[in-house]
């Protein structure tokens, strides 16, 4: 069922984006909480109208949304996560994650724009990112997981043996 977005929607897409969704979730869910409508022709009309008048609005935010991705090909990112055997994460890295280390960087990107393929990442190396900051604004941002302790390849020793000490007993 293809309809039109009134408002962002993680996962889903943007303000005025035309996207397509199972008939259920738009009826059930979008539809009813007034974050979408049906993309009928006429709606089509009036979207575009809307589009023709936020023009110049779309150039500003087109504008910001470039200088976003100017400062992300400055900068690298490198997010430390705790690491066990075979480079296997204990957790996950995700898109929150992201936008911390981004913001720890100098970049300020809201979560909902990130999108990591799988949602999730559980193994440390090279990964990448769809950072769409507006419709016609997406950036391939990549980034490395690293562990965050070094990897200690020799077995802890064993604690020596406790001595018991003497206590003295209790008078009853």
């Amino acid at each position: 069922m293809e309809i039109i977005l009134k408002k962002d929607v993680e996962n889903l897409g943007l303000e005025f984006d035309t996207v397509n969704v199972k008939p259920g979730y738009a009826r059930n869910f979008l539809m009813p909480q007034g974050i979408a409508v049906l993309a009928t022709p006429k709606n089509k009309a009036i979207l575009a109208e809307t589009l023709e008048a936020r023009k110049e609005e779309e150039a500003k935010l087109i504008a910001a949304a470039n200088a976003i991705v100017d400062k992300l090909k400055k900068t690298t990112t490198t997010i430390a996560a705790k690491v066990g055997t075979g480079d296997k994460l204990f957790g996950s890295i995700n898109n929150i994650n992201l936008s911390e280390a981004l913001a720890k960087a100098g970049v300020e990107v809201d979560k909902k724009y990130i999108k990591i393929p799988g949602n999730t990442i559980k193994r440390t190396g090279k990964f990448e990112a769809l950072i769409r900051l507006h419709r016609n604004v997406e950036y391939n941002y990549e980034f490395d997981v690293v562990s965050d302790a070094p990897v200690e390849a020799a077995p802890k020793a064993a604690p020596a043996p406790k001595k018991e000490e003497e206590t003295p007993a209790e008078e009853a």
